[in-house]
């Protein structure tokens, strides 16, 4: 077992007990199982959002009988994040230039108190995960909501002031500074030769196209925007991440969430991006692209991140999937798409290594 998951199994053994009596005077009770500590949860470590330690809980309102989910935190950097999501939600809900509605779980209780910071917010219960349903709902679903984030853009000086305050405006250079740190990171691990070259050309062209990057920017956009951060009822979508609500290249929500349906769901993925082509100008396809690389750099340079705190199988397995993340930016780079085979090899090649815990926390998420 490696440092980094005794860590992690101490801070739970500490903290849980701590949360479980600052809940109690309010009548929230902690599940005896919590599937979102386990597994690989310890190295998970977000690259461009503020990623401090946290702790992501189920448990019951007791008196309501009411679901609920606790974020809860006394690390700084976590409280800035959980303070910081609380007060994107709260701007979202009441920009005027926003013209879409955004739906977000209700606040139950926003808790500070002897140095922990609990944000408590109704769980939101669904009758199937989003990749249950059938793909039509999918596609209708997905796109409903890049949509309407496509229609929130800061387009006046006291727009870009309002946002610039709360979630910040990505430029086409930050991007560039982004990719570089991704690159750095990559290069300090003595990456393989296909990875670094990949990573090289997806820099040059990220720079070649700052144009098309800065073109479509000003849109909010979501970091994460993936199943696991979203959940459906009554035909009702609720964002569930909120810390990860940016301004910036309207492709960046498109890039993350093709690239995760990249590995588990490519119809999906190619229903998209038929859309894309058949709707929209070749310089936002361009952008949307350009967007993917940029995605597809964060995404190696996380799993590469992770192996110095990665022992046995872990280590294979992530091992594994910076081979296969790279794959998938070559054929990007080259305007293809990566093959089915070297999907499912990835694929089995994942089941085959990850640990029961992981599995059982992969449960539903999606």
């Amino acid at each position: 077992m490696s440092t980094a998951k005794e860590q992690w199994d101490t801070y739970l053994k500490t903290e849980l007990p701590k949360i479980t009596a600052l809940l109690s005077p309010y009548h929230i009770t902690l599940d005896a199982e919590q599937p979102h500590t386990k597994g690989e949860r310890f190295l998970m470590q977000a690259l461009t959002t503020v990623g401090g330690k946290k702790l992501i809980l189920l448990g019951t309102k007791t008196t309501t009988n009411e679901r609920v989910v606790i974020k809860a935190t006394n690390d700084v950097i976590g409280t800035e994040e959980l303070t910081h999501e609380r007060a994107c939600r709260t701007l979202l809900h009441s920009m005027r230039f926003s013209y879409e509605s955004f739906h977000s779980p209700k606040e139950v209780l926003f808790l500070k108190k002897s140095g922990y910071t609990i944000f408590v917010s109704e769980f939101i219960e669904q009758t199937s995960s989003f990749l249950e349903r059938p793909l039509a709902v999918q596609f209708s679903y997905a796109l409903r909501a890049l949509k309407a984030q496509e229609r929130t853009r800061a387009t006046t000086s006291s727009h870009f002031k309002i946002i610039g305050r709360v979630f910040g405006n990505r430029t086409a250079d930050n991007y560039l500074t982004m990719f570089d740190a991704f690159l750095h990171t990559v290069k300090t691990s003595t990456p393989s030769e296909r990875t670094l070259s990949a990573l090289t050309v997806a820099r040059t062209r990220l720079q070649a196209g700052k144009a098309h990057i800065e073109q479509y920017g000003g849109f909010l956009t979501h970091t994460d925007f993936v199943p696991h951060n979203f959940r459906i009822k009554d035909d009702t979508l609720y964002l569930l991440d909120f810390s990860s609500l940016r301004f910036g290249n309207k492709h960046e929500s498109w890039a993350r969430f093709l690239n995760f349906m990249t590995l588990y769901n490519r119809d999906l993925e190619m229903l998209l991006l038929e859309y894309v082509t058949n709707n929209r100008a070749k310089e936002e396809q361009e952008s949307l692209t350009l967007m993917r690389l940029f995605r597809l750099g964060e995404i190696i340079a996380y799993y590469t991140g992770t192996l110095a705190k990665s022992t046995d199988n872990l280590r294979k397995l992530n091992d594994a999937r910076i081979v296969f993340w790279t794959e998938v930016l070559t054929a990007e780079l080259a305007g293809s798409r990566v093959s089915d085979d070297i999907v499912e090899t990835y694929k089995h090649t994942r089941d085959t290594l990850r640990s029961d815990d992981e599995k059982k926390r992969q449960v539903g998420l999606h």
